[in-house]
């Protein structure tokens, strides 16, 4: 990637990227530790719920830089993306239908995956975050 390409197209989304991950990651922490099923936990579910599938959205524009690339494009850490893109909707049907185990399952695991170990992986070397934060 050419830096006119890098700094033209790949920071808008990396911004847009943290702009959305970062408020869902506070939200999801938050969300696991507050009181369950309230209005209060309803409304913000669905706002981390949207925030999660946006991120997740934004991060299929982002090629990997890092690692094996399918399609000189897609790597391992576009698979969180998906986990979003299939959890979302399971989580939100089992909420409606009232299977609060399925719900919560489904939550937790994709807060373990695309937020916390998805985050992770953004600060190891040769990630746009630890340039930023460890160079």
């Amino acid at each position: 990637m050419t830096e006119d390409t890098y700094l033209a197209w790949y920071l808008p989304l990396a911004y847009a990227h943290l702009a959305t991950v970062i408020p869902a990651a506070g939200l999801g922490t938050y969300l696991l530790f507050a009181k369950k099923g309230s209005p209060t936990h309803k409304r913000l579910g669905i706002i981390y719920m949207v925030l999660m599938l946006v991120t997740a959205f934004v991060t299929l524009f982002m090629p990997a830089v890092v690692g094996f690339r399918l399609f000189d494009h897609f790597g391992f850490i576009h698979l969180f993306s998906v986990l979003v893109f299939l959890t979302v909707p399971s989580a939100y049907k089992n909420a409606k239908a009232g299977k609060i185990k399925a719900h919560r399952s489904a939550m937790i695991g994709m807060y373990i995956g695309a937020v916390a170990i998805a985050g992770a992986l953004a600060f190891s070397p040769g990630r746009l975050l630890h340039t930023w934060l460890f160079t």
